[in-house]
């Protein structure tokens, strides 16, 4: 039903005519179960930093909703609850599993700034284990200034801006056009 406007056979050419598409390029292949993709900018290194501060506080809001709700379900089984609290660490984590693996393909720092997870071959979403060792790849990066540097060189020196612990996941951050 994802596809249903488009007619049962979504990939004919003949509504466009021809078969030429986008600046007469023909079609790019679909992810199959997913639309025709359309053409996608990178993301540049200053924006996806920009998205990370901004993350960095909504990260923030949702340890301190966790800390709250396990400290009530806490109350409520005699202390047994409050053994949750060691999943705190992995707030960020869960976060990016949870919004980029999730139906918006992206953090709410990333929506704000018009960027976007996909998969870097087919373009298709990410799903949360990816997402979450993407997450999990980063903070490991950037717990140590020597990989969080080769991780930041990396995406310098690509044209298309994908650094270390997105190539090894085959993950890229698109504009959102």
């Amino acid at each position: 039903m994802a596809n249903s406007w488009q007619g049962n056979n979504w990939q004919d050419p003949s509504w466009q005519g021809q078969g030429q598409g986008w600046q007469g390029q023909g079609y790019p292949q679909a992810a199959p179960g997913y639309g025709t993709p359309l053409p996608v900018a990178h993301a540049s290194l200053t924006r996806r930093f920009l998205a990370y501060l901004l993350d960095i506080l909504f990260i923030f809001g949702f340890t301190c909703l966790l800390w709250l709700a396990i400290a009530f379900l806490g109350v409520i089984t005699f202390g047994l609850g409050w053994t949750l609290f060691a999943i705190l660490p992995a707030s960020g984590i869960l976060y990016s599993a949870m919004t980029l693996g999730g139906a918006g393909q992206s953090t709410y720092g990333m929506r704000m700034l018009g960027l976007r997870g996909v998969q870097a071959e087919t373009g298709a979403p990410v799903d949360w284990i990816t997402a979450g060792v993407h997450a999990l790849l980063f903070y490991v990066a950037v717990s140590t200034f020597l990989l969080w540097l080769c991780d930041l060189g990396i995406g310098l020196l690509r044209a298309d801006r994908r650094t270390g612990h997105d190539l090894v996941v085959g993950l890229a951050i698109v504009r959102v056009a």
